[in-house]
């Protein structure tokens, strides 16, 4: 196997919550040696938030911050002590990329700006996943995920005919920001190996929601025209949706029912559902003959699907409708998505001993590389797992100045 791609390659790595940690992941799956910077005193939200495993809570424990941070070094720095910000500047002479997901300024005001930075490490590479850009009348507002979705103009998009604007479900925003970082990431670190040339890259949270809506966006500047809110409904494309199964399983008490999403793209396609469903004379009806007759008989339509749908379980109505060429997939819940045989024999689900809550489920890597040994190499660290190992092994310290350091509180 050849080396990772980014084999050599460290980060200092100061970001937080879910966006910058999410771009962190990608750089440490493709082999970079990401080194997370924390602090004790204000731990990262996400050491915060459940799931818990057993349902015990812990700064080590959660599920949530554990997924994000696999394949990373931990070290604990508290910069209202003395020596930690030196510390910090001393990781990033021995680094190649910065990153951070603070609002505006925040890095500027600990003194570990950009143009301060550079004068340590000329080709460097540091990027800001701010909520808004460092620029604009917005650059200073706070910024999370939940407002960003809305903000991008997905929320209007989202929702039921005649229903408010819906939030997507989660915080799209922050996923999304942190692959479009790794890749700005990585379009840097080819540029420097070019050119040697290091550069700051400045980017927003919001404008990488954006790029999600063409449509929405397109449709007003185009044609001065708000998309009205349909649901799981295509404007063009017509069956398209969910439909409702016979099965429903229990989960702490509560029945679920199971669904199964179905769209039939052209003519072809609804075709083969027709006869897939055992309704072959639905594709010569006037009323679904064409994609334009499908959509405004859409009501009759979908209650033709949902009639036999509701007399499968939802993987019946998937391997049937697969089989004759149609896309239809159950509407997985988490249980069905966690014990699917599929990611399994792909080697999706990653099981690593984690030092306090032991082998635990988490997502893997989504791609494979014939020439690269892709997969997760350890677990999320604990916080300050890796001080002592970062100080003396990168940073060349004494153990004196270690202990120094810790007596000064500076390693909390």
């Amino acid at each position: 196997m050849a080396k990772l791609p980014l084999e050599g390659v460290r980060i200092a790595d100061f970001t937080w919550v879910w966006a910058g940690p999410y771009c962190t992941l990608q750089l440490a799956h493709l082999g970079a040696d990401v080194i997370r910077i924390e602090t004790r005193t204000r731990p990262c939200v996400t050491r915060l938030l459940p799931p818990w495993p057993e349902g015990k809570p812990g700064i080590n424990r959660s599920g949530y911050f554990n997924q994000y941070n696999q394949g990373k070094r931990s070290l604990t720095l508290n910069y209202a002590k003395p020596g930690a910000l030196d510390i910090a500047r001393r990781l990033v002479a021995a680094s190649d990329v910065v990153t951070n997901n603070f609002a505006a300024g925040v890095m500027e005001k600990l003194g570990l700006g950009y143009e301060a930075l550079r004068k340590i490490k000329p080709d460097l590479i540091m990027i800001s996943l701010s909520g808004y850009g460092d620029t604009g009348p917005y650059h200073e507002y706070v910024a999370y995920g939940p407002a960003q979705v809305p903000l991008s103009g997905l929320s209007s998009l989202t929702g039921y005919k005649g229903w408010p604007p819906m939030h997507a479900g989660f915080s799209y925003a922050d996923p999304n920001a942190g692959v479009h970082g790794a890749f700005a990431l990585l379009a840097a670190l080819y540029h420097r190996r070019q050119t040697g040339e290091g550069q700051y890259i400045d980017m927003s949270q919001w404008e990488c929601a954006m790029g999600l809506l063409p449509e929405g966006i397109m449709d007003y500047t185009m044609n001065g025209r708000e998309p009205e809110r349909d649901g799981n409904r295509d404007a063009l494309i017509a069956p398209h949706g969910v439909f409702p199964s016979k099965d429903r399983f229990e989960n702490t008490g509560i029945m679920i029912d199971m669904w199964v999403s179905i769209v039939a793209a052209d003519d072809g396609e609804f075709g083969r559902l027709a006869i897939a469903i055992g309704q072959p004379e639905m594709a010569r009806d006037p009323r679904f003959v064409t994609a334009a007759a499908r959509k405004r008989n859409e009501d009759e339509l979908e209650a033709a699907i949902a009639a036999w749908t509701s007399q499968h379980s939802a993987a019946e109505a998937e391997q049937i409708l697969q089989a004759a060429g149609v896309a239809a997939a159950v509407c997985a819940p988490n249980k069905f998505v966690s014990e699917d045989p599929h990611l399994k024999e792909r080697g999706y689900w990653v099981y690593l001993d984690h030092p306090e809550v032991g082998v635990q489920q988490h997502c893997g890597i989504p791609w494979r590389m014939s020439r690269t040994d892709a997969k997760v190499r350890a677990p999320a660290p604990l916080i300050g797992q890796h001080t002592d190992e970062v100080l003396t092994q990168v940073l060349g310290c004494s153990a004196d100045e270690v202990a120094r350091l810790r007596e000064a509180g500076a390693l909390e």
